[in-house]
Order: structure tokens, then sequence, then C-alpha cells
């Protein structure tokens, strides 16, 4: 396939929304089962029984594809009620059971393979794990502003210390990520940024 990271969405006719399921559904399996290389026109076409001139009318491109299979799933829900540590815990465990237990969160070790060796991909994908950090910033930028975390606390750093330990552990090192061990991480983390202890 050509590579460009400029297209992100469907073009083209409007068409079946069964066609569209089956394609993002053969990409996911493809990922899962076979990395980055293992997805083909060719492959994707068999697998979701579709013809190959609808695959590329929608996604010309194989970063395309992809990022379309990634983003099936909707970011976390940012819990609104109760003191910061509770809202950290039960937002980074709904992040981790994504990880863990969705078959696009399955697909992240092989979009992290890909990337390293594929700059159109990469480029595609940066502001897509942005985005789906945002909820967890959130929660973070709300308890600096009602004074839970102390000013000046950067709330990227934060994300990137609450989050580091959970992708290590999930994605790179293939171990469960438990309740105990995220509340672990938030009590780690937050223990210095609170403003009553």
């Amino acid at each position: 396939m050509e590579q460009t990271s400029k297209v992100l969405r469907p073009r083209g006719r409007p068409r079946s929304q069964a066609s569209e399921d089956a394609i993002l559904q053969a990409t996911l399996d493809l990922l899962v089962s076979g990395g980055y290389n293992a997805v083909t026109v060719n492959r994707v076409s068999a697998l979701a029984r579709v013809s190959k001139g609808t695959i590329y009318s929608r996604w010309p491109t194989k970063e395309n594809l992809v990022i379309a299979a990634f983003m099936t799933t909707p970011p976390a829900t940012p819990p609104k009620k109760g003191p910061v540590q509770k809202r950290l815990v039960e937002l980074l465990t709904q992040i981790c059971q994504f990880m863990q237990e969705t078959l696009v969160g399955k697909i992240l070790p092989a979009l992290v393979a890909g990337r390293q060796n594929n700059p159109e991909l990469d480029d595609a994908l940066a502001p897509l794990f942005v985005q789906k950090r945002l909820p967890l910033i959130e929660v973070i930028q709300c308890a600096i502003d009602n004074g839970e975390f102390k000013p000046g606390t950067d709330p990227e750093f934060v994300a990137d210390l609450c989050m580091g330990p959970l992708e290590l552990r999930a994605i790179t090192m293939h171990l469960p990520v438990d309740d105990k061990y995220i509340k672990k991480v938030v009590e780690s983390v937050s223990a210095s940024l609170l403003t009553t202890q």
C-alpha cells in the first residue's frame, strides 16, 4: 500500500456498516496474530470477505486502516466524583482493562513495534496516543484546580508517572495489573502532590 498519514477517515460513497465492521475486525485479528507486518490488503480482504477496492475506497493506506482499527474503542471516561486518589484508581483501572482485556488493547505491542521503523505510522499514531491520555490529564488538572494537588504540579508529568509502570508491566512485560498494583501506583505518585495528607 502507498504509505501516507494524511487521510485518517474513510472516503468515498457511504457503504454498509457491516462491511466496515468486518474490515476493522479483520485488521485487529491480523495485528493480534501476526503484528503490524501481517496486515496486508490481500489478507484483510480475504478475512473480511470484501473486495480490495472496498478497502482502498475507505482507507487508501495501511496506516489509515490500522489507525481506524485502533480507534474503534472510545477513550476512557474520567470519573467526576470522589477524592483524586479514588478517581485516579477508577480511571487507571479502566485503562488497564482496555490494555489487558480488549482486542484493541492487545494490538498495542504490535503498534509500538510497528512504529519503530515506520515514520508515517509513528507520525499518525503520536497524536492518537496523546488523545487517549486526555482523560487522565483531565483528572489531574481538576485536582490541581480544586486544590487537591499542589499548585505548580505538571499534569502531563504526573500522567507519565501514572502510566509508566502500568504500560511497562502490561505491554512490555506481559504481566497482569491488578487493583492492588494500581492503588500502589496512585499512592506512590500522589504522596508528594496532595495538599492534605
